[in-house]
């Protein structure tokens, strides 16, 4: 199962990197107006798809269980919602003096408004052997808070295209992604038992989708001979975004391994990974309306689509040294119990 997983990750990572690519060699296939009529099938069709999948795989009725532990949440949620938008923000103030590129400056602001995501969190919990119930939890609840606060803190750092309005905003998102996710959690109710049997590939339906999305919306950028993207602010972001995730994650660690937290430390391991992960496959869909018509929206994309990947790569390659620590203490804890 884990090879899989692994396998699908890669073959998204390949897809990536194919559609940009695509949308270089030709772009007036995905552009506004062209033979796709991205302005109809992405911006509708593709996006209502994603979070229609999303309401079918999420498994709420499994969260219950995780419901009581509330300091928990509250503190991934803050965390992610609140203390790393506003913590990007400043860090921002310090990097608008540098030659780096203005929009891919705004595209990191852009990452730290994003929820976390449904899968990876979840996967690299559980490899470790972290508290799984509260990592699907925050993930699923961070997903659909975030239908909510997202755009409201994209709009609050940034401010949206002037051409579109901000009702027109939360009316396109009510309607192709709220009412695709309630929709599907409705149907999921009457077919659990199929899919719990039957097992649909929604991730490589999501996926596939979410290709789609970011071929076309390359292809606007490929199109507008306006827009220049020198390769020293790639590599500067590339290396503020792992700085970034390793910054965030010792972070969480020092405040969830306090003596006063009342945190295990299978709890601090989804803090680890709740806390700093960033959803592309709700956040591209999001940019995608917030953004309507930007002519820098692949920009203000490139910071995100650099974070998913990033996030995964170092996650897995800390997988073996958080574990070889939650065991340790988890021994601890054990050899210091009194016994009666």
């Amino acid at each position: 199962m884990r090879l899989l997983e692994r396998m699908r990750k890669d073959w998204f990572m390949i897809g990536i990197v194919l559609a940009i690519a695509g949308a270089k060699l030709e772009p007036s296939i995905g552009v506004n107006g062209g033979p796709l009529k991205p302005e109809i099938t992405v911006s509708y069709i593709a996006v209502a798809t994603i979070f229609f999948n999303s309401g079918l795989s999420l498994k709420t009725e499994e969260l219950t269980s995780a419901l009581v532990h509330l300091k928990l949440h509250l503190f991934i949620q803050i965390f992610t919602l609140a203390f790393f938008p506003a913590t990007i923000w400043l860090f921002l103030q310090l990097l608008s003096i540098t030659p780096i590129n203005e929009w891919l400056l705004k595209g990191l602001q852009t990452v730290g408004c994003m929820p976390p995501p449904v899968s990876s969190a979840v996967i690299l919990t559980k490899a470790v052997g972290g508290n799984e119930a509260a990592a699907i939890f925050n993930s699923a609840f961070g997903s659909f808070l975030g239908i909510v606060i997202t755009p409201l803190l994209l709009l609050l750092f940034l401010g949206s295209s002037s051409s579109v309005p901000f009702t027109s905003i939360f009316s396109q998102l009510f309607m192709t992604v709220v009412v695709p996710l309630i929709i599907g959690q409705i149907v999921r109710r009457y077919i659990k038992d199929w899919l719990e049997r039957k097992k649909p590939p929604f991730g490589a339906v999501s996926s596939s989708v979410l290709l789609m999305i970011i071929y076309t919306t390359f292809c606007d950028t490929f199109s507008n001979p306006n827009i220049d993207l020198d390769k020293f602010s790639l590599v500067l972001i590339l290396v503020i975004i792992f700085s970034i995730q390793l910054s965030f994650m010792l972070l969480t660690f020092i405040f969830s391994t306090r003596n006063n937290s009342g945190f295990t430390p299978a709890d601090t391991v989804a803090i680890i990974f709740c806390s700093t992960h960033k959803s592309l496959t709700l956040g591209i869909p999001m940019l995608k309306i917030v953004f309507a018509g930007h002519e820098h929206l692949s920009l203000i994309s490139v910071p995100l689509l650099i974070y998913h990947p990033a996030q995964i790569l170092l996650g897995s390659v800390l997988v073996p040294t958080i574990k070889s620590w939650m065991v340790s203490r988890q021994k601890g804890v054990k050899l210091t119990r009194p016994t009666v």
